[in-house]
């Protein structure tokens, strides 16, 4: 007889644990496959850059009136903005200036005139102008499915525009700023249902209560991880090799779903285990993984720069054809300007020179940022590394990597045309990326590379794990039934 040396209480509770937890995490964990299965195909919607560069209507430059200098004067910020972009909304040009705490004004570029809100009918028309087609109902939104993250509190209530066509299209526009913020169609709202909303356990009612969501996915995944473990430890205990092998030589004692269950918790537990894990870490519980990076000041000190006198107007004869956006670009003690296309960018001196920044000017100016770090290792990048990437859409490219020696092990990718700070990371930061990002996404960059080859093994380990699940699923439903037909049974006379 196989012994054990876990002594005989502890495999009790151990067998109790799983067989109880069990059954309801395998209802859980079907859902979380079959639901993660159709994410692969059809994520939640946004609106990338790449989409806001195609809906955006072209600059009119001949209606440019109002300079840089003076639009950041009428946005009457404390600070230096943290942001100022030249678009188009509904037929006239604005400047929109985003402050260092997150104030938004929109200023019109033409009369000078502040926008100080955006009305139905103006949310049409820019509905209209982005999404190429009549906006046929216009309706103010405070909150729905697709609009309940914070990022979009500062723009409540939402216009919700529904577009004329086929598809089922419709964007939300900003009551404040004017700007679309997002954009779906029936399809993504659909197989949304289906995928994102019962995977994140996402549905409005909880989700926009953020604090409460992150701890109902703790507490319901937690349970979850603990199932997971345990029945990994007791499909080990179960197995026998060599010359202690069951009846008919068999390493397993079960049949049926049992067998079923035993040998795909076998072939797939670590995956699932590893998918449970991560899932429940993309939360943070405990908030480990919360990392530092520069503080304002320190950003504020490396952006800060006094705006030159800029004639925009006459950045239309190198502005790439039908630009859509310019961005005034502030980093490394340089003013740039930002043209950008759906197609191409083109980044010029704001002063009307060749002074744009340079790798050594940026190396030295990105100091600030990490004052406790010695002189960053810098790295031109021209492909995606294990932190900087992109699985749906291609990373900017080339960027600059400093790889700081300080107390965080912060690391910076500036833009090299710009200076801007793309993004940071830092030790917990890179960990978080391991421990969730690629255990739970499988985004290593040899299978991004590969779009087939890694939904493929998204697919494989899937199924293993639907395996797992239903036959947990129906062994669990057979328990139950025989307890309560038992109970339910006439004793004998």
């Amino acid at each position: 007889m196989k012994r054990s040396f876990l002594p005989p209480a502890v495999r009790r509770w151990l067998y109790l644990i799983y067989r109880w937890i069990g059954v309801a995490s395998c209802l859980l964990f079907l859902m979380w496959f079959l639901s993660g299965l159709v994410m692969l195909y059809v994520p939640y919607p946004a609106l990338t850059n790449r989409e806001a560069l195609a809906g955006q209507p072209p600059i009119d430059w001949l209606k440019v009136h109002v300079q840089p200098r003076e639009a950041e004067q009428l946005a009457g910020l404390p600070e230096q903005p943290r942001a100022m972009r030249l678009e188009m909304m509904a037929g006239r040009p604005v400047w929109r200036v985003t402050g260092r705490a997150g104030e938004l004004v929109t200023i019109d570029a033409d009369t000078a005139a502040l926008v100080r809100g955006v009305g139905s009918a103006e949310a049409a028309r820019i509905a209209s102008a982005f999404g190429r087609a009549p906006a046929v109902d216009v309706a103010s939104v405070e909150r729905d499915q697709w609009t309940v993250a914070g990022r979009y509190d500062p723009h409540r209530p939402l216009w919700r525009a529904a577009l004329k066509g086929p598809d089922g299209r419709a964007l939300y526009v900003s009551s404040r700023t004017g700007a679309v913020m997002l954009d779906t169609d029936a399809h993504e709202r659909f197989w949304n249902w289906l995928g994102a909303v019962p995977h994140w356990l996402y549905p409005t009612a909880l989700r926009q209560h953020s604090e409460g969501w992150r701890q109902v996915v703790i507490w319901v995944a937690g349970p979850c991880v603990l199932a997971a473990i345990t029945g990994m430890w007791i499909g080990l205990m179960r197995v026998r090799l060599g010359q202690r092998r069951f009846k008919g030589r068999r390493v397993t004692p079960y049949r049926g779903w049992m067998l079923w269950h035993h040998i795909a918790g076998l072939t797939g537990g670590v995956m699932l285990t590893s998918w449970i894990v991560s899932g429940w870490l993309s939360v943070d519980p405990g908030r480990f993984f919360r990392g530092g990076g520069p503080t304002e000041r320190a950003i504020l000190r490396y952006e800060w720069a006094e705006l030159p006198p800029i004639d925009v107007p006459g950045t239309a004869a190198v502005a790439p054809r039908h630009s859509v956006r310019l961005e005034v670009v502030r980093a490394a003690g340089l003013v740039s300007l930002d043209l950008q296309s759906p197609v191409r960018r083109v980044v010029v001196a704001a002063d009307g020179g060749r002074t744009l920044p340079n790798v050594n000017r940026v190396s030295r100016a990105a100091r600030v940022l990490v004052p406790d770090g010695a002189a960053p290792r810098l790295t031109r990048l021209t492909a995606p590394d294990f932190y900087w990437y992109g699985v749906d859409t291609k990373p900017q490219l080339p960027v600059l990597r400093l790889r700081f020696q300080d107390s965080s092990g912060t690391w910076l990718y500036l833009d090299p045309a710009t200076g801007a700070v793309l993004s940071r990371i830092d030790r917990r930061g890179r960990v978080y990326r391991v421990a969730y990002d690629l255990l739970h996404r499988w985004d290593a960059n040899v299978l991004i590379a590969n779009p087939p080859a890694r939904r493929a093994c998204i697919w494989l380990f899937s199924t293993v794990g639907i395996v797992i699940s239903a036959s947990g699923i129906v062994l669990g439903w057979r328990r139950m039934t025989r307890v309560l037909f038992a109970q339910m049974r006439p004793e004998a006379s």
